[in-house]
């Protein structure tokens, strides 16, 4: 799951951004309206939700919101200000904003208002997902390996082998290639090397492996990545 984070302040907006990822979530930052609005407009990337800063360089968050609506975009968005006021709670939502959180707030509070803005997203969440032995659970971020007598071994993952996991988990018949993950998978601003998806295909193959599913994920040469045919029903 991807989150759009708009907040000027470094500080907070490092708390933040280390909170969400704490809980899996990619991150893209911005820091002003302007770089907001273009990560929004990039073709391959598809938030989850946004958290947008009212008070924002060039853009304000309530605009940005604003822009959303008028797109038809249902992307849920939750405000953080410091106005408190009846009137400008009013203005937020009329703008388009799904939720408002009052600063200073509790990271708990935040991560809490996420989870209640994805359950009332027009596509509902899923609490599970299962593909061939393979279980993943979003209420508390485990995955399972299926054994061949029925038990489910726990898999331990990175939260980028996660994220990798649930991506191909989520498209089990799409043929995955490196430019959809990493445009998915990695955030704006971080600079990745060209083998770094391949190599974190290979820590996650391996870790599968250890439960016995050595199979899940293969490769399409000179194509890409998905599950493997057998699992892709």
């Amino acid at each position: 799951m991807r989150v759009l984070l708009v907040e000027d302040e470094p500080d907070l907006g490092t708390a933040i951004k280390w909170a969400l990822k704490q809980e899996k979530y990619v991150v893209d930052w911005a820091q002003d309206g302007h770089e907001a609005w273009e990560y929004l407009q990039q073709q391959w990337t598809h938030y989850t939700v946004g958290i947008f800063d009212w008070m924002l360089p060039d853009i304000m968050g309530v605009e940005l919101c604003r822009r959303l609506r008028q797109r038809q975009n249902l992307l849920p968005v939750l405000i953080l200000t410091a106005k408190d006021r009846l009137q400008d709670k009013v203005m937020g939502l009329d703008a388009g904003a799904d939720d408002y959180l009052v600063k200073p707030f509790e990271m708990e509070e935040l991560l809490a208002r996420l989870r209640a803005l994805q359950r009332r997203s027009p596509v509902l969440p899923r609490q599970q997902l299962q593909v061939g032995p393979i279980c993943l659970n979003y209420t508390d971020r485990t995955v399972y390996c299926q054994q061949a007598d029925g038990r489910l071994e726990p898999v331990s993952l990175t939260n980028k082998e996660f994220q990798l996991l649930e991506y191909f988990m989520s498209h089990p018949q799409q043929i995955v290639t490196k430019d959809q993950l990493l445009s998915q998978i990695w955030e704006m601003e971080v600079e990745v090397g060209s083998n770094v998806v391949a190599a974190q295909i290979r820590l996650l193959r391996r870790k599968l492996a250890e439960k016995g599913c050595s199979d899940f994920i293969e490769t399409l040469p000179s194509m890409g990545y998905r599950v493997h045919s057998i699992y892709a029903k």
